[in-house]
């Protein structure tokens, strides 16, 4: 079995020094090339919750030859069409393409490869790219999970062998209803990391004052109310029901799901999002990917979405430089919480 992670940033990088350190083998890709020279050179440097350094094997694209049973795909959506048509060729007559892409974007690499071909994984921890061969874990020990599920009723033969490789570094689940895990994370994406992104802050930062918790409140609801209507069931995120607990349709329901907010997110709250990762590093984000997958849904189904759709239209502003990630940024959203 041949194994890969394409576009092995923070995330790759540690899930590939997991793999690596139980003695799996797995290459991991990355056109970075300084970040792919320290990983040849120094191994993979985990620092935060844990901490430890593994040897890898770490190539750049254009050093890719043969083809695989497995790739992870964990780059960034935008290219997705040209990235997917490519690893095409580097995939086995067999072989299976795992998206751990944020937002909902199995459907569009299915019609590339086939919807046998491909499996979505959600991750529940965060992880951050400090410098060249070194990632900070940013989430805690007991919350390192998996999602794992296929869009085709026929699973891919490698199934099994995907879980395998993900246990090496946490427990996952298998979900029979995934549509309704990938809106689990979407929902946990387009409001805490929409909210990390707008004000230039962690997850915690965001969860915590009581103004931008309003807005992160009015995200979530916004979420929930959109899969309702359109007749989609979200599933639990680690055993918690998060529809059950931060749901509300009345005051005080309302005021127990605030309160409840910063204590969900507690064991992430040192995240920062990719997107706002990528904002610093002066690169566009995947906000259409993520708000605007809510906002996108909610256009196909008649409703609306006006939190998501501002967060979207603040970020896009952040990128051509009329705002900054800041604080200030809560005054855009007006009343809308």
């Amino acid at each position: 079995m041949r194994t890969a992670i394409y576009g092995a940033g923070s995330l790759g990088t540690i899930l590939g020094a997991f793999i690596s350190k139980a003695g799996e083998s797995i290459e991991l890709i990355n056109r970075n090339k300084a970040h792919v020279a320290a990983l040849q050179s120094e191994g993979a440097r985990v620092t935060g919750t844990m901490q430890f350094t593994q040897k890898v094997n770490a190539y750049t694209p254009d050093q890719m030859s043969g083809q695989y049973d497995i790739i992870f795909l964990m780059t960034k959506q935008q290219h997705n069409k040209e990235v997917v048509t490519t690893l095409k060729e580097f995939l086995a007559p067999d072989g299976v393409l795992v998206t751990f892409q944020n937002g909902l974007p199995e459907m569009e690499i299915a019609e590339i490869l086939g919807e046998e071909r491909v499996l979505g994984c959600t991750v529940a921890w965060g992880a951050t790219l400090q410098s060249p061969g070194v990632c900070e874990l940013t989430s805690e020990p007991d919350a390192l999970s998996f999602s794992l599920g296929a869009i085709s009723e026929k699973r891919s033969g490698h199934f099994d062998e995907v879980k395998r490789l993900l246990e090496k570094m946490g427990t996952v689940d298998v979900e029979e209803n995934f549509i309704g895990t990938r809106w689990s994370k979407l929902l946990i994406n387009a409001s805490f990391s929409g909210m990390s992104a707008v004000l230039g802050c962690t997850f915690g930062e965001a969860a915590g004052p009581k103004q931008s918790r309003r807005i992160v409140q009015a995200l979530i609801k916004e979420c929930i109310d959109v899969c309702k209507a359109g007749g989609i069931r979200i599933e639990p995120v680690q055993g918690k029901d998060i529809v059950k607990l931060l749901d509300y349709s009345n005051p005080i329901k309302k005021a127990i799901s605030f309160f409840i907010i910063p204590i969900a997110i507690r064991k992430h709250a040192k995240l920062k999002a990719s997107m706002l990762q990528d904002i610093e590093k002066g690169k566009l984000t995947e906000v259409d990917a993520i708000n605007g997958a809510v906002s996108a849904y909610g256009r196909k189904i008649g409703f609306p979405t006006p939190v998501n759709d501002r967060v979207v239209e603040i970020i896009h502003g952040i990128e051509r430089g009329e705002h900054k990630a800041s604080v200030d940024n809560l005054s855009l959203f007006g009343n809308m919480a």
